[in-house]
């Protein structure tokens, strides 16, 4: 008889260039098994979004393995107990993975290691992290030089066939029921918004990626207007791996003009903060700058104001329309469109004066596409406190934004108390007069916001 072989499934929920489950699929029958493991990523266990995605990924996956004579394993708890518990059920001595670089999961890995066969590849991004290093054979930290490598060294590898068939072993082993899980929130159900807003699975990532190639051409024009739907919106497929960025990139090859360029560099920006997490594991949780360790931010545990501006901030109430339209489309839809996560980070950041770490957590609980590497290094960079990061100093004025890129329609799609303004009233209601008495005033003016924030940070730096 064939040895069984496990495939440990994690964020690369798909069966179309998935290296672990078609090298797997050679050797022998295939159990794939999927943990969910909460106490192991402390903190950054799913939060309430991420969770409703995964219920519908997981359950379109298992359809997906039936079809091909297979199905997949449901367990919870620690993962590698619960891999080595299948491996026994099953006589298993070969887990099959592909790699991951979250702190939780580099340490599942190593003790997997101690105990099986454990087969690493490399499935999630668009080169083997860790592989594209300086001249003098160290980690980038920086981005641009980064990129450059990066683009020397693709094209990336071949992309990986999807099996026909799946062997099966004799006698499967016990699974949880998705059910069982209560992924999907009932008392009360949020989920409205993300289910008209989302199709979720492999075909509907291939599907969109079908829509982005007739629109990928358009993104360095309008990639950085949010009323104009010209960005990919695949982020949270390919957070789940339900499509790869090699997939992606073989689509797209050859393809010339400026916003495959462009489109590319974001891809490879993913990559990059896989480097920055495999070199910085706490990236999430530290300043990499420890001098922004003596910051004086405002601390909504200690300060009611602070609290209450946090809340208005999370809620979509700050009196600022762009701000408060790109945090209602998160809590509507579990996703932002990347300029507006720009904005509504700097705010909180330097208008609020609210450490970043509230908005890495606030994000994390509330994004479909909630990733740790991309999601840390994200907020770093507009704090001023990542190894590659904005100025602190340079604070985003989010009135002249909206007006600059021009939002008026996707506030008054997201803000609907501002839908009968026009413009330029709608970016700034109270400065023309024209706030309506449902809407709230602006909880902090621009001008005291900056001179409040640039008299910390000068105060940070001794000054």
């Amino acid at each position: 008889m064939t040895d069984v072989q496990i495939v440990w499934l994690r964020r690369d929920l798909r069966l179309a260039d998935n290296p672990a489950l078609f090298e797997a699929a050679q050797l022998g029958p295939v159990v794939a098994v999927y943990v969910l493991d909460d106490a192991s990523a402390k903190t950054h266990a799913y939060g309430g979004a991420s969770r409703w995605w995964l219920h519908h990924s997981l359950s379109d996956l298992g359809k997906r393995l039936e079809e091909r004579g297979s199905r997949l394993i449901l367990r919870r708890g620690d993962a590698v107990e619960e891999l080595t518990k299948v491996a026994r059920e099953c006589g298993a001595t070969s887990i099959h993975a592909n790699r991951h670089y979250e702190p939780w999961w580099r340490r599942a890995q190593g003790r997997i290691e101690r105990e099986f066969d454990l087969r690493l590849y490399d499935a999630n991004y668009l080169l083997p992290v860790g592989s594209v290093t300086t001249g003098s054979g160290g980690q980038y930290k920086i981005y641009t030089p980064f990129s450059r490598a990066v683009r020397e060294k693709l094209p990336p590898r071949d992309l990986v066939p999807e099996p026909e068939m799946l062997s099966s072993p004799d006698s499967w082993p016990a699974s949880d029921d998705l059910s069982d899980w209560h992924l999907l929130p009932t008392n009360p159900d949020w989920a409205g918004g993300l289910r008209e807003f989302w199709e979720v699975g492999e075909k509907a990532a291939q599907d969109r990626l079908d829509w982005w190639s007739d629109h990928v051409d358009d993104y360095d024009d309008k990639r950085n207007f949010p009323s104009v739907e010209k960005v990919s919106r695949l982020s949270p497929h390919l957070h789940f791996g339900e499509i790869s960025p090699v997939q992606i990139w073989h689509r797209f090859a050859g393809r010339s003009g400026t916003g495959w360029n462009i489109y590319e560099s974001e891809l490879i920006w993913r990559d990059y903060a896989q480097t920055a997490i495999a070199q910085f594991p706490l990236y999430a949780r530290e300043n990499y700058r420890e001098d922004f360790d003596q910051l004086q931010w405002r601390d909504p545990e200690a300060d009611a104001e602070a609290a209450r501006d946090l809340e208005a901030w999370q809620m979509g109430q700050t009196g600022y329309p762009i701000v408060d339209a790109g945090m209602r489309q998160l809590w509507q839809t579990g996703w932002m469109h990347n300029r507006v996560r720009m904005i509504t980070a700097s705010f909180l950041i330097k208008h609020l004066l609210i450490d970043w770490r509230k908005g890495e957590q606030w994000f994390w609980d509330t994004l479909v596409d909630a990733d740790y590497g991309s999601n840390s290094t994200n907020w770093q960079w507009t704090a001023g406190t990542g190894v590659d990061s904005n100025m602190f100093v340079r604070i985003m004025a989010p009135l002249s934004q909206s007006e600059k890129f021009d939002c008026a329609a996707y506030i008054r799609r997201y803000v609907p108390e501002l839908a009968d303004l026009d413009e330029p009233s709608i970016h700034d209601p109270d400065e023309y007069g024209r706030r309506p008495a449902d809407y709230p005033a602006k909880i902090v003016a621009h001008r005291e916001a900056r001179e409040r924030a640039l008299a910390a940070y000068k105060a940070m730096k001794g000054g």
